[in-house]
Formats: structure tokens, C-alpha cells, sequence
């Protein structure tokens, strides 16, 4: 709601604020006192188009400030995403220049017009004939009835739920992508797989390939020479363990006698068995060695895969290429990962589509009821105020797949005169019907949604007595629940007023000033009574005034 509204070298308003209260505010005045001129204002901190020339002395800025109380509207979003400090008051200021350069503040913080129209928007809801009202905004319209259907938290939960299903669908789209990319490179990818696989590799491959290659190549001479060493050892008549079985003889005649030679016996003696063991280790040896040209023809062809694969994949040797299999071995595993993700994410996204439509069907049918009794409620109040024959009807649009808010986009269509077919709001209704159209919706939602500040101007203009006591009773009731503030030449509506301006002109010497008062209860009859008769009012319009204030 709006605390106050300062007013600051605006056309021929010099200094003002106004303090409004909850309820209903009415503002009535001269025709030609200023009346206007306050709206206009009042949308410059809204976040319209300056214009330069508005000034009351054009050699100082002009600034208009309105204090706004904020704390059933749920902004925190707005002034976190915004980056500005939250409070429950928030001071909001426009500052035009002599140069007619403009400034916005929200709490002192300069901010651009669309922001400070996207915040402004929530807060105040100006009537005024012709204007687009917020009545005709499909969005509106959706709050209105499922206020009236008391979904709060069905809608609630849907919304959850298809906030998840549309993340979800993003993620599988990604996938999807990512396995088309994948398709093609995986064919390439299996090929080396297979390819690396085919060639039997295995730690220490290379290296043990061409450890038996170089053997087998020179089988001949290690057999000759292994022969030939093992028959020096123990073979040959003068071996090399005959004689030193001969030195260990001569030494252990002789050890008794000196210590010294029984350690040099002891280590002959020690190698004896040593020796022993090298020799018949050379003969196995040189058993299992042959020359075998069809194992070399075999060694050298893996070896040629081997050296052509290193060649290939520019590595170092065959580990390197097991390195490489494995990581490959990876990557294609993970592709089959990602087709199991998008099972899984596909089974989600079913269950979540069809909660859903569970839910939208639900929505979709508390929409119908409150459609209904908004239809029937606005017909008998649009009655009343002189359009007998207005009605409004909700179009149902289904949507191919569920949407934000439910399963179908919702439109009020309105037709003034009997016979003609409903149509969108916008394009058939008039802005006298519009205002009351407005008026009708927003007293029925009011105690179901938080509304904005409602400023209607002038929406009883052109209506009978008894038309414009009915429109003060509707707006009074609106009041209980919402801000409202009214200008009006109507005396039916001025007398259902929580607090009542009254705008006149005030000439001190060469200049013209718009000035603004509250009345007291004697002030308000006698404005009532002379918008009733003539200034000064007659005693009959005086009586009338006090009916009207019912005062007794």
C-alpha cells in the first residue's frame, strides 16, 4: 500500500505530501484545480515518460517520492535478483533535472526505469478510462479465478512438479545430443578398441617379445656356449669342480694347523655346492634352447603390430598403448552409461507428465466452477451498475503438452450489449465499461489475492444517482480488504470515504498553486452537500449529505 506521496516542483505544485491510510481515499476538487495533475505525479514514480517542461520553477529538479509499505506482496525475489536491500517500507523516488535528464531511486539505490516499473507494477493499479488495466492481462485473469477456486496449493505442488519436468527435459535433450555426437565418434573409437584388443596386450609385452626374439635369434651360439660351460664345470676330466674338490682335499690336511686356512676351506667349500647348481642350470638351459624359425617368424610379426601401433597412436612403447585401451575401454562404457541415464530420465519424465495431468485435470476443473460463479457474480453486479446486459464468459484453450500454470490458457471475453458474442476485453470494451468491469472482478478477488493499491479516476463519470450509491457501496467493500483511492465528482461515492482530499487552487500574487486538504467531518458535508446543490449548499443538500455519510 502507499504510506505517502511527496510532491515536488511538479506544474503548479510548489511543496505536498499526502498521507493516505488503509481503506478508502477519496479526492475530490474544482474541475481545473489539480485533480490530474496529482496522477500525474503519482506515474512519474511509476516509472512513465518524463516530460522536461513540467516544472514549477524550471531552474530547480523536480522529485516526487512515494513511501509504499510492501510486506504482503512477496518481492524478496525481486530485490535479490535486483541486488537491493529488502525492507518491508521501501522509499521510492524519480528526480527530473532542469535539463530533463531523469533519475530513479528504489531506497536511495538508483535503479533504470524497467526495474523501477517492474516493482511499481505490483504496488499500484491506476483506473483511468482507456488505460490498459490489469483485467485485461491473461495472467490477471488466471490469479482471479484460481483465487476463487482456492487453489493455492494444488497450483502449488503442480508447479514444483513441472518446474522439475522441464529441467528434466533439458537434461534429456543434453543427452540426446551428447549420444548423437557419440554415435559417430564411438565408430571410430571401437575400431582402435578392437583394434588394441586384437593385439593381445599386456604389461611388459613389448619388452618380453623382444627379450624371446633376441634369444631365439642367437639360440645356436647361447646352446654352444651353455654346452661347452657346463662341460667345463663337472663334465670334462680335469672339471673345474674336480680340481677344486682337489684344492678343498689339500687344504683340509693342512687346516688343523693354522686357522686362517680352515676359513679359506670353509668358503671352498661353500661354493662347491654352488657351482654344482650353476652347471645344471646351464645344461637346462641349453636343453630348452633350439632354433625355431617359425617362433621368430611368429615374435616378429607381433613385434611389427606392436611398433605399428606405438607408430600410430605416437606412444612410447606397449604399456602406453594398454594406457590407452583402458581409457578407451572408459569412454565407451560411458556411453552406455549415458543411454542408461536417459532410460532413467525418461521413466521420470513419464511419471512426472502424468502427475501432471492428474493434477492439471483438478486445476482445470476448480477453474470451471470458479469460472462460473465469477461469471454469475459479475453479471449481478454489473446489473446494478447500469449494464443489464453485460456479461463475461472464460475460454478454456488447451495446450498440446501442460504449461507453467495447468493443462489450458485461460482468456475472460466480455460483450456489453445483448447479442453480441463475447470477445477479449481489450477489443470491445469501452472505458467507462472497463473501469466497471474492473471494479466488479477485483471486489470479488479481494479477499483471496494480495492486490495492489487500486487508483480509480473518474469511473463514475456519466452514471445516475442510484448507479453511482452502488458503486460507492462496491468500492467501500473493496476497501475492507485493499487500499483504494478514488477521484470522483460523484457525492455517493466522496460519501463512503475513510479520508477525503480536497484539491483547489490557491492564488498568491502573480501565481497559481495547487493545494490539497483533508476534510474534517463538517468539511465533508458541506463538499458533499455542494456537489449535491450549489456552493453554498442548501440546507436540503446538507440533510441529503449527511444520509449519504449516514450520520444521524
Amino acid at each position: 500500500m502507499i504510506k505517502s506521496l511527496s510532491i515536488n516542483n511538479f506544474a503548479i505544485i510548489d511543496k505536498l505530501v499526502l498521507e493516505f491510510p488503509l481503506g478508502l481515499s477519496i479526492i475530490t476538487g474544482e474541475t481545473g484545480a489539480g485533480k490530474s495533475i496529482l496522477l500525474g505525479a503519482l506515474a512519474l514514480i511509476l516509472g512513465e515518460r518524463a516530460d522536461g517542461k513540467s516544472f514549477f520553477n524550471q531552474e530547480e529538479k523536480c522529485v516526487i517520492e512515494g513511501e509504499f509499505d510492501i510486506s504482503d506482496y512477496s518481492l524478496n525475489s525481486f530485490f535479490q535478483e535486483e541486488d537491493l536491500d529488502y525492507d518491508n517500507t521501501v522509499l521510492i523516488r524519480r528526480e527530473i533535472l532542469p535539463n530533463g535528464k531523469t533519475r530513479a531511486f528504489i531506497n536511495d539505490t538508483p535503479v533504470n526505469l524497467k526495474s523501477l516499473q517492474s516493482l511499481t507494477s505490483k504496488l499500484i493499479d491506476i483506473h483511468q478510462q482507456f488505460d490498459t488495466l490489469s483485467i485485461q492481462d491473461e495472467e490477471f485473469q488466471r490469479n482471479a479465478i484460481d483465487a476463487l477456486a482456492k487453489q493455492k496449493e494444488i497450483l502449488k505442488e503442480y508447479q514444483a512438479i513441472y518446474k522439475e519436468y522441464v529441467i528434466d527435459q533439458k537434461n534429456l535433450e543434453a543427452l540426446q545430443a551428447k549420444v548423437l555426437k557419440q554415435s559417430a565418434d564411438n565408430e571410430y573409437l571401437n575400431f582402435i578398441y578392437d583394434e588394441l584388443v586384437n593385439a593381445g596386450l599386456e604389461p611388459g609385452l613389448q619388452s618380453r617379445l623382444e627379450e624371446e626374439l633376441h634369444i631365439l635369434e642367437n639360440a645356436e651360439l647361447i646352446k654352444k656356449n651353455l654346452m661347452a660351460a657346463f662341460f667345463s664345470l663337472t663334465e670334462a676330466e680335469r672339471s673345474q669342480m674336480q680340481q677344486l674338490r682337489e684344492v678343498n682335499f689339500l687344504l683340509s690336511a693342512v687346516s688343523k694347523f693354522d686357522k686362517r686356512i680352515e676359513e679359506q676351506q670353509e668358503r671352498i667349500q661353500q661354493i662347491l655346492p654352488e657351482i654344482e647348481d650353476i652347471s645344471a642350470c646351464l645344461e637346462q638351459i641349453a636343453d630348452k634352447t633350439e632354433y625355431d624359425s617359425q617362433l621368430i617368424e611368429e615374435l616378429q610379426t607381433r613385434l611389427n603390430l606392436l611398433y605399428k601401433l606405438i607408430k600410430k597412436h605416437n606412444v612410447q612403447n606397449s604399456d602406453e598403448l594398454l594406457t590407452l585401451q583402458t581409457e578407451l575401454e572408459s569412454k565407451l562404457e560411458g556411453s552406455f552409461d549415458v543411454q542408461s541415464q536417459i532410460k532413467s530420465l525418461q521413466k521420470d519424465i513419464q511419471l512426472k507428465h502424468s502427475n501432471l495431468l492428474k493434477l492439471g485435470a483438478n486445476i482445470t476443473s476448480g477453474r470451471k466452477s470458479a469460472s462460473e460463479f465469477l461469471e454469475k457474480k459479475v453479471h449481478q453486479m454489473l446489473s446494478v451498475l447500469n449494464m443489464e446486459h453485460a456479461r463475461i464468459k472464460t475460454s478454456f484453450i488447451p495446450l498440446a503438452e501442460p504449461g507453467p500454470n495447468g493443462l489450458e490458457n485461460l482468456k475472460i471475453l466480455f460483450s456489453a450489449n445483448k447479442g453480441n458474442v463475447p470477445a477479449e476485453i481489450k477489443t470491445v470494451a469501452s472505458g467507462g465499461e472497463l473501469s466497471r468491469l474492473a471494479l466488479c472482478i477485483q471486489s470479488l478477488v479481494a479477499s483471496s489475492i494480495p492486490l495492489p493499491t487500486m487508483i480509480f479516476d473518474e469511473i463514475d463519470a456519466g452514471v445516475s444517482g442510484g448507479v453511482a450509491l452502488q458503486m460507492g457501496n462496491i468500492l467501500r467493500k473493496l476497501s475492507d480488504q485493499h487500499q483504494v483511492v478514488v477521484i470522483t465528482h460523484s457525492p455517493q461515492v466522496a460519501a463512503k470515504a475513510d479520508k477525503h482530499f480536497y484539491v483547489y487552487k490557491e492564488i498568491i500574487g502573480e501565481q497559481t498553486f495547487t493545494k490539497v486538504k483533508t476534510l474534517d467531518k463538517n468539511q465533508r458535508i458541506h463538499v458533499i452537500a455542494s456537489m449535491l446543490s450549489s456552493d453554498p449548499p442548501t440546507q436540503a443538500a446538507i440533510a441529503n449529505a449527511q444520509e449519504l455519510m449516514e450520520i444521524k
